[in-house]
């Protein structure tokens, strides 16, 4: 059963920007692992097993369409959703919550676009993953979650730059993550 969490509103989020923008920028740490096999459920992991094909192995993203793939079949480029771990724990509020982002990996690291833009390789665990073009975006249920607030912030052109709503991503190299692995910028 979900805690009842007060939203922050803009200007606490605003205030938070400089923790943000303090993420480590080549080298960061796994906080968290979600897998969601079915739509709306969440398996917190210890580790897991990402693969070129399939994404994060148990995960729904396989059965997903996609309204940017010709087929409406999963979009290869939106295997593995990112979050920066501190900007989850910001407009999560509490560490239970985080996985209600909706994301897989949760990583202490500078995602901007600036930082990591799309095509670069980052190396977790075993495993090595390439930073997606497309954009990685709230939804209603992100509304419904953190508040109108942090959506607004996460989409904004500093939240955009900044890429706060995460990044998508694909696998280019089978491997395991685990919690506390390190995610290296190749």
């Amino acid at each position: 059963m979900e805690t009842t969490v007060q939203h922050l509103t803009r200007e606490e989020l605003e205030a938070a920007l400089d923790h943000l923008r303090g993420a480590p920028k080549n080298e960061g740490v796994v906080q968290l692992i979600v897998r969601r096999p079915r739509v709306d459920e969440r398996e917190v992991l210890e580790e897991a097993e990402l693969d070129p094909v399939k994404g994060l192995i148990g995960d729904s993203w396989c059965f997903r369409g996609s309204s940017k793939t010709p087929d409406g079949g999963p979009h290869p480029d939106m295997q593995i959703n990112i979050m920066n771990s501190r900007v989850t724990a910001l407009v999560a509020r509490e560490k239970s919550r985080w996985s209600l982002a909706g994301d897989q990996l949760y990583i202490d690291m500078d995602l901007s676009k600036e930082n990591l833009p799309a095509g670069t390789r980052l190396a977790i665990g075993s495993a090595v993953l390439e930073v997606s073009p497309l954009p990685h975006t709230g939804c209603y249920k992100f509304v419904a979650r953190f508040g109108a607030e942090a959506m607004k912030f996460v989409n904004s052109p500093v939240g955009k730059q900044l890429c706060l709503r995460g990044i998508n991503a694909k696998v280019v190299q089978a491997g395991v993550v685990r919690l506390g692995s390190t995610a290296k910028k190749l």
